[in-house]
């Protein structure tokens, strides 16, 4: 995943933070538990999310307890020690995404593919597990994303780029609301459609210079013809455009985040959701701005 999808800690309560910092913790525990050490580095802030959106529709309260970090064994945490299946399906999304990143990175032509050629080897064992574990997750994923690969090929234009990204965290999260005509499952995948969509838009503004620098495909450079002779006036005009993407999208994630009855977490999503995501927008897309 990306790690976007992350908290606005000043305005969250110690103890609301600390509650997400368990879900964090025990995510990495889950995951070294189901697919091995190595998978513990595909830990994100994104599945962390999403282990809590389960948890919060399944109705799972959480139950916390201290231990060890299982990283650093000096440094003592707060895990969440039930809701398994919310966790093992969080951390087998997290091992199917990643090794789906890691062979774009291959098929792309930055630094990461240096890093895609020693890692990917390493994650087919986890990724076999996944699969194993939930095939519907792995034939979403695995649809979307060769959809991704196609229009990304092709060359298509920013809306038609970020859609089979968008599809996928719909799909899944759409999942969880049963029948696909259900209203509840409609609202999730409305969520989780415009969720996705932000998040690929947020990753394509991020990465503007370093796929400039390298060739890599990037939606925002092909759709506006920047080249590397670019001067500070396109590259604004460019995070401006996708800034007002951006916004648009988030009020429709917020209003489909609305419509929903969450059970568990509720003021946390409603930090990420409304305060989180803005900010990491702001600060990805103006205070990068400011340094330039």
């Amino acid at each position: 995943m990306f790690g976007y999808i992350r908290p606005f800690k000043p305005e969250l309560l110690v103890r609301e933070w600390e509650s997400y910092r368990g879900i964090y913790c025990g995510l990495c525990k889950n995951l070294g538990r189901y697919y091995g050490w190595l998978s513990r580095l595909t830990l994100s802030y994104d599945c962390t999310f999403y282990t809590m959106i389960l948890m919060s529709l399944r109705k799972e309260k959480p139950c916390y307890g201290a231990g060890h970090c299982v990283v650093n064994p000096l440094k003592k945490c707060s895990f969440c020690q039930n809701a398994e299946e919310s966790f093992h399906q969080a951390a087998a999304l997290s091992v199917l995404m990643t090794c789906f990143k890691l062979e774009d990175d291959l098929r792309d032509r930055g630094k990461g593919k240096i890093r895609a050629r020693l890692l990917l080897p390493l994650s087919r064992r986890a990724q076999k597990r996944a699969k194993a574990d939930f095939p519907w997750m792995d034939k979403i994923v695995t649809e979307t994303m060769t959809a991704q690969n196609q229009v990304e090929t092709e060359g298509q234009k920013m809306d038609a780029c970020a859609s089979p990204t968008a599809q996928m965290l719909g799909k899944i999260l759409q999942h969880e609301g049963g029948e696909s005509s259900s209203p509840l499952s409609r609202t999730l995948y409305e969520f989780g459609y415009f969720l996705g969509r932000w998040v690929y838009i947020m990753d394509a503004a991020d990465d503007l210079e370093k796929d400039l620098e390298s060739g890599s495909f990037n939606c925002l450079i092909r759709e506006s013809g920047l080249t590397q002779k670019a001067g500070k006036e396109e590259f604004d005009s460019i995070r401006q455009k996708a800034n007002a993407s951006l916004n648009l999208t988030l009020s429709r994630l917020l209003a489909a985040f609305s419509l929903m009855d969450w059970t568990s977490f509720q003021s946390i999503l409603q930090n990420i959701i409304e305060k989180g995501l803005p900010a990491t927008q702001k600060e990805l897309l103006f205070r990068k701005e400011e340094k330039e």
